[in-house]
């Protein structure tokens, strides 16, 4: 089996050729790969949950807006929490934060940078001094062994760099365009791709 490059932290940007209608204009970012498959959650897919409906005493600690996201077309009941640890990007990826030293891991396990997948079974108050913006996903998008690396050759998606505000932006519905207009390559032209080519 050939060594797969881990692609954990970065974002998927879906083609606008992608026919798939669960990852149409989707921003993924993704929060484990490997040759065991990948999992991510789609950054720009709020829906009109409110995060206190469902997660009530998560609520005060979500960034707006203030929703449940949707994950992706997998496990759409269950809950993933992701959020920012400020002023501490140099931290090792991977690590897990043990509030007062204890042994057993409680709270949140690095993802990449400032980005963290938070324990939402923790005691969210022992969370709060240490979390940035939090937003909370019902379900993920995930992948087998070499399903995503095919769906890379095929073009699907173009794989860039995150950063810490794609997790947090205020607009979500305009992550794809925005992602695509920052890149320093000809991946900024394709931001300016109409939603409905027919059209033109």
């Amino acid at each position: 089996m050939t060594e797969v490059s881990s692609l954990t932290g970065r974002l998927l940007v879906a083609a606008p050729a992608l026919a798939d209608p669960n990852f149409d204009r989707a921003v993924v970012l993704l929060l484990d790969h490997d040759e065991e498959g990948s999992l991510g959650v789609v950054l720009n897919r709020p829906t009109p949950v409110g995060v206190g409906d469902v997660l009530e005493s998560w609520a005060g600690l979500t960034g707006r807006p203030e929703v449940v996201f949707q994950g992706g077309p997998v496990s759409l009941d269950s809950a993933l929490g992701v959020a920012l640890i400020p002023g501490d990007e140099g931290a090792r990826e991977g690590s897990v934060h043990r509030p007062g030293g204890g042994a057993a891991p409680l709270g949140w396990r690095r993802v990449h940078g400032a980005i963290c997948l938070v324990d939402l079974d923790a005691p969210p108050e022992l969370l709060a001094a240490e979390l940035g913006s939090l937003r909370i996903f019902a379900g993920y998008a995930g992948w087998g062994p070499g399903q995503l690396e095919t769906e890379l050759k095929e073009g699907a998606w173009y794989v860039v760099e995150s950063e810490p505000g794609d997790v947090s932006s205020p607009h979500p519905e305009n992550l794809w365009r925005a992602v695509l207009r920052r890149q320093r390559s000809e991946l900024a032209m394709i931001a300016t791709y109409p939603d409905d080519p027919s059209l033109n």
